[in-house]
């Protein structure tokens, strides 16, 4: 009876028989009943998981960190650098600071203390990074000039085996100026080429660090360093875990690796792969090239050279949208505004050094003999040469950026270079009010000082005199011929000097009271040599400016800075130069030395004595028929050569009539540039204290000699 019922039919619609439901039925209630349990059981293992991983870690925290820390220091951080003027070694300190506080043991290294030949191939427990400057002509920093031959040499000496370096991770950041171009980032460069050469294994690609703010990518040196040091710490991260990292060869991962399909870039040599051909594991580092020098498309990383059929649509789709990406990042660039020229970290220097900052590009700073007439202390060799009343003298620049790397630059090389405007511009309304605003705030500073007078105090707050000299070349600014015209408009003579660099610029300048050319060399080679022009074509440009300086109708100076052993034989050279120019007045000074400068190898060795100055300044007066010796100001170590047509009646007339001036820039202005006026409609007489040969030396007998009680010789600085 049990066999019918098991047999027969649940209904006369459902032809199954009943042991089939039920079968069917019993599994359905086991699997039902065999998940539930599962869950529970998985439920309890993990509760249990969590709760013993929860008590390790209660109970062994400092096993656990010990741990961890021991991953961090499978390889440490080395940093290298190579410095001039200090940058370098700034960067090494913040990158190794902020790679400490991820936890990585970190350390730097002077290059100048470091001897490659026995201790760089024992870097491979370190990742190694190099962060270097490029000087003068291409050449590195003083410090680092032993390492950089070193691995000149033994890159390319055959009889060193190529794998030197083998095991060697490393990174390279440089510090240049692209103004130069041919030398842009050299040292850094081949250094990079030279580590590549003995084996040694590039993680990030080259840091090019551009002090040109206009050209920087990073809109200046300081934020190129911070965009590859962001770059690099990600990067670094794995390869101070103790990762493996090895080189990405084409022939033998045949473009498979994921390395090679991550990126667009690809010299095989400049990228890191996680094998020898083969794909990536959890242990082992992936690298993305972005060099400028890696880029290329995607079809020139196809090695065999020949293209299968079926290939070829991908390939061009690649290469369309390659050239893509080259037009939108050209309409990129083309569509930026341009830069500041002051960076964030320049303008912490200059404040730091006391300059009144104003707009992007400007600047005003007290000059120390307007703090000395104001306590009628004497004035400085204008006063002396022109009569110009030093308590009343504005210092300011529209332009920090020059055209120059001067030896003896007395702002050791703080301000920017250039060699044509490409920094955002302030108008010249709010660089002239930025400068008399701030001139006339540090001049109330001195309110109330022990010494001060009352009545030069109150005439220092109107100043009638601007000397367009405090810094950078002021020629460059675009708008100087309006700005000149706003000093004249307030009663301001204007001093100009230019750095002999920018002769259009001097032919198209309008009349100022008197216009300066540096002329610090006589010869093309003395004139790189000290100067250290930006521009290829310096020393015509050089003449260029003498010549443009000739057909200028007011007063033009010739200024030559002696320095020492550099240019103090060239007596013969400058005179010739004389003869280009016409300047109405030359200035021989003996060189300021502003203390130690990295920038500069200038001692007080190349500060001259006044007495050289002088014999220096006969010698040139004797083989210029036109000229003579005029005045001197031996506190500044200063003398004065003038054209003999200043010289009325056997008496000097080199001072300057101030309101005549102003009377005939104002009719000059009226008549539309049709009016004109030469030196001699403005010149006044010298008085007999200031004439070369007076007992006074230049030094007014009005004011009242002031001897430091700890007084150091500095040669008449």
């Amino acid at each position: 009876m049990l066999e019918k019922f098991l047999t027969s039919q649940v209904s006369e619609y459902l032809c199954l028989p009943v042991w089939t439901v039920l079968l069917a039925t019993a599994c359905l209630v086991w699997l039902l009943y065999s998940g539930s349990r599962g869950i529970s059981v998985k439920k309890a293992v993990r509760d249990y998981e969590t709760t013993s991983i929860a008590e390790d870690e209660a109970e062994k925290p400092a096993e656990k960190t010990k741990y961890r820390k021991k991953l961090r220091e499978k390889r440490k951080l080395k940093i290298f650098y190579g410095t001039q003027t200090g940058n370098a070694k700034k960067f090494a300190e913040v990158l190794a600071a902020d790679v400490a506080d991820k936890g990585y043991q970190t350390s730097t290294v002077d290059l100048r203390t470091y001897d490659p030949e026995d201790d760089l191939s024992e870097e491979t427990d370190h990742l190694c990074v190099f962060i270097i400057s490029t000087y003068t002509d291409g050449t590195p920093p003083e410090g680092a000039e032993w390492f950089y031959k070193w691995l000149q040499e033994t890159a390319s000496d055959f009889r060193v085996q190529k794998t030197l370096l083998k095991g060697l991770h490393y990174a390279v950041f440089g510090l240049g100026n692209s103004l130069y171009t041919e030398n842009y980032n050299k040292v850094a460069k081949n250094v990079d080429s030279w580590l590549r050469d003995l084996s040694a294994l590039r993680i990030e690609a080259v840091g090019l660090g551009d002090e040109n703010v206009a050209n920087s990518e990073n809109a200046g040196l300081e934020e190129d360093f911070r965009a590859w040091k962001r770059q690099f710490v990600k990067t670094a991260k794995p390869v101070l875990n103790g990762r493996t990292v090895k080189r990405c060869v084409g022939e033998k991962c045949g473009g498979k690796c994921e390395c090679v399909k991550k990126t667009d870039t690809t010299e095989a040599d400049g990228k890191a792969c996680s094998s020898d051909g083969e794909c990536s594991s959890d242990d082992q580092v992936l690298f993305e090239s972005s060099s400028e020098d890696e880029k290329v498309t995607s079809m020139s990383r196809s090695s065999p050279g020949v293209v299968d059929l079926e290939d070829l649509g991908m390939i061009m789709k690649n290469v369309k949208k390659n050239k893509q990406v080259e037009v939108d990042e050209n309409e990129d660039v083309s569509s930026t505004e341009p830069r500041e020229m002051i960076t964030p970290l320049l303008r912490q220097s200059l404040e730091k050094q006391g300059y009144k900052l104003i707009g992007s590009h400007s600047g005003v700073k007290l000059c120390r003999w307007t703090k000395s007439m104001l306590r009628g202390r004497g004035g400085c060799y204008k006063h002396t040469f022109y009569g110009i009343e030093s308590h009343r003298c504005m210092e300011t620049t529209p332009s920090l950026a020059c055209a120059n790397k001067c030896v003896f630059c007395w702002r050791h090389h703080t301000n920017p270079v250039g060699t044509e405007w490409k920094w955002k511009m302030d108008d010249a309304d709010t660089v002239f009010q930025g400068a008399l605003n701030n001139h006339v705030g540090l001049i109330k500073q001195f309110r109330g000082v022990p010494g001060v007078q009352p009545e030069r105090f109150a005439e220092g707050l109107e100043p009638k005199h601007c000397a367009l000299s405090l810094v950078g070349e002021p020629i460059m600014y675009p708008e100087i011929n309006k700005f000149i015209s706003l000093l004249h408009g307030k009663g301001i003579s204007s001093f100009l000097v230019t750095n002999a660099q920018f002769p259009d610029a001097i032919k198209d300048l309008s009349p100022v009271t008197q216009l300066y050319v540096s002329v610090d060399a006589s010869t093309k080679e003395s004139l790189k040599k000290i100067d250290r022009p930006l521009f290829r074509d310096y020393w015509q440009r050089f003449l260029d400016s003498l010549e443009a300086l000739a057909s200028k109708g007011q007063r033009t100076v010739y200024r030559l800075t002696l320095v020492k052993a550099w240019n103090t034989e060239e007596v013969q050279n400058y005179a010739s130069l004389v003869s280009r120019g016409k300047p109405d007045f030359i200035e021989v000074k003996g060189v300021t030395y502003c203390g130690e400068s990295k920038a500069s190898t200038l001692t007080m060795a190349n500060v001259p004595w006044h007495q050289e100055v002088v014999s220096f300044v006969q010698q040139l007066a004797d083989a210029l028929p036109d000229y003579e010796i005029a005045s001197e100001h031996e506190h500044s170590n200063c003398i004065l050569i003038a054209h003999t047509k200043f010289k009325i009646k056997d008496e000097w007339w080199t001072w300057i009539d101030y309101p005549r001036f102003h009377q005939l820039i104002s009719e000059y202005n009226q008549s539309g540039g049709q009016k004109t006026f030469t030196a001699e409609d403005y010149m006044a007489p010298t008085p007999n204290w200031a004439v070369f040969g007076a007992s006074e030396r230049g030094f007014d007998p009005v004011e009242t000699r002031f001897h430091r009680k700890k007084q150091k010789d500095i040669s008449g600085c």
